[in-house]
């Protein structure tokens, strides 16, 4: 089968970073599901692991983790799908990536693609839409309010993938006011439409833009990139007793500024769930089923921006370095192989 893949980390200029091989089609077992790649996504994550992660010598390592297809086997323990199910995902991190013609994954974080979307637009969803969603009910609890604070959430970066998701996913309670970060006019518009009540710009002190909101400090803040840059400021406009989520690889983070306002830190990895096989694994299935239905009955929208191209390493090289500029709006996605 066709792939792409590499054999050593190496910068996106060079065109060994990413290279178009031939593999052996997998075989599933247990609770796998054998999916004919129509589309993939990709996210910062495929950028780091390509320079922090090689294959053992001679063997490649693929990449690419959101995709959209065509189930074409099934395990024998599968119960949940069957031959010519239209599904997508977000693959385990512990396993060969997406970027190839087919691909092994688990049907417990597998969800039905929604009916009305193409596959290039299903395929911009799964990783953004779990990561937002774990963070948001699982590590913040949104729908749990901070006592005598006005229910308001602010996402830094969010018109970037998983902030664009989260954006919209923030809106479900009915009554959490939204407030999100972008700097360019294109991103603020993108922002606006996504369902935000009020956009700061974070190429300037956050903390003088909260003050300057109707909402008062916020009780939750969810910050997808940078934080670093902006943690003395989410100190100081943070509410008291709120709750702190990050996605990003800080070089460090000192929490203890934290502690006079008891404010805990929740870290979100959308992968922990597959790569500990825990026993709310599950869930991931759940949250993409929900997706789903959400999609399909126009609560929520891909936010697909852009198809590149077919999935090839060329384009593909394209693709991360668009990401590793860190001026991505919503998502990049390849469909189809040539």
């Amino acid at each position: 089968m066709r792939a792409v893949g590499y054999q050593k980390s190496l910068p996106v200029t060079d065109e060994r970073s990413l290279v178009d091989i031939e593999l052996p089609r997998p075989e599933p077992a247990g609770r796998d599901l054998l999916v004919e790649v129509k589309a993939v996504s990709v996210n910062p994550v495929d950028t780091k692991v390509r320079m922090r992660a090689e294959p053992l010598p001679g063997e490649w390592k693929v990449l690419g983790w959101d995709a959209a297809g065509i189930v074409t086997a099934t395990g024998p323990d599968v119960r949940r799908f069957k031959v010519g199910d239209e599904v997508y995902y977000a693959g385990a991190i512990t396993r060969q990536g997406t970027n190839a013609e087919f691909h092994l994954v688990d049907e417990r974080i597998t969800g039905h693609k929604p009916r009305t979307l193409s596959w290039a637009q299903a395929a911009a969803v799964p990783l953004t839409a779990i990561t937002a969603w774990e963070m948001l009910f699982d590590r913040l609890d949104i729908t749990r309010p901070v006592p005598g604070m006005t229910p308001a959430i602010l996402i830094i970066g969010a018109a970037g993938g998983v902030g664009s998701m989260a954006t919209q996913v923030a809106r479900r309670p009915g009554n959490v006011t939204v407030i999100g970060t972008a700097s360019r006019p294109e991103t603020r518009a993108w922002v606006r439409d996504l369902g935000a009540h009020h956009i700061i710009d974070h190429s300037q002190p956050l903390a003088p833009q909260i003050e300057a909101l109707p909402t008062g400090a916020p009780p939750f803040v969810f910050s997808t990139t940078q934080t670093d840059k902006h943690f003395d400021d989410i100190v100081s406009l943070i509410a008291p007793q709120g709750r702190f989520g990050l996605i990003d690889d800080p070089p460090s983070l000192n929490v203890m500024p934290f502690k006079a306002k008891s404010v805990s830190t929740h870290w979100e990895l959308m992968y922990t769930r597959s790569t500990f096989q825990t026993a709310d694994m599950g869930r991931q299935g759940e949250i993409l089923e929900e997706g789903s239905s959400l999609i399909d009955a126009g609560v929520l929208k891909t936010t697909l921006t852009e198809v590149l191209g077919p999935i090839t390493a060329a384009v593909l090289r394209r693709a991360h370095a668009l990401l590793e500029s860190g001026t991505v709006r919503g998502k990049i996605v390849l469909e189809g192989f040539r």
